[in-house]
Parts: C-alpha cells; structure tokens; sequence
C-alpha cells in the first residue's frame, strides 16, 4: 500500500506561481506512472501531468493541452516525491490537485489540495 500526501496549494494571484509536492510513504523508483489531476467544481477530474518511466527510455512526461509551457512534473526519487511546478497561473487552474501512483494495476491516491488562482 502506498500513502500519498499533497502539498504546497494555496491562494494566489493569476500570473503568481506555485509548486505542489507529492510525498510517498515507499519508494518511487521503480512505480510505473506517476501524475497530477486535477478537479474544479462541477467539472470531471482530470489529468495535468504525467510521468512514465521505462528501464530502456527513462522518464518520459506528458501534460493537458492547457498546461503546456506553463506546468512542469518532476520528481526526486531519493525524497520520495513528486512535484508539480506550476507558473503564470491563470483563474481556469482553480481546482483541487491530486497526486496519484499507478503501478502492478494498482492506483493510489492523495487527498488532495486546494489551488485558488483569483484575477
């Protein structure tokens, strides 16, 4: 079992900036996918970012049309952690930030937090 928990959500102003971390209770190295979704009020939840790794490859990620340019995904295995940097926000960021693992068919996820952009 893999406990996840999110932080770093806050209130900003549109054009401000914010990096969301994503601490793990295990090891990260070897997990197959890590990601960030996101979800606004009344709207479905939905992926921002990801990352697959692959042994022949390495870390490949992969970002929402709406975040590209803006939004970077990393992560720093010997902290167990993956983070999402988060630049010129705008309002439409608005919405609560969950960090999942995928991995051996199992999804897991935090509990999430809150990201306000106002304008």
């Amino acid at each position: 079992q893999v406990q996840l928990v999110e932080s770093g959500g806050g209130l900003v102003q549109a054009g401000e900036s914010l990096r969301l971390s994503c601490a793990a209770s295990r090891s990260i190295s070897s997990v197959f996918s890590m990601g960030w979704h996101r979800q606004a009020p009344g709207k479905q939840r939905e992926l921002v970012a990801g990352i697959t790794s692959d042994i022949t490859s390495g870390d490949n990620a992969n970002y929402a049309d709406s975040v590209k340019g803006r939004f970077t995904i990393s992560k720093d295995n010997d902290k167990n952690t993956l983070y999402l940097q988060m630049n010129s926000l705008k309002p439409e960021d608005t919405a609560v930030y969950y960090c999942n693992v995928f991995n051996r068919g199992v999804v897991y996820w935090g509990q999430g937090t809150q990201v306000t952009v106002s304008s």
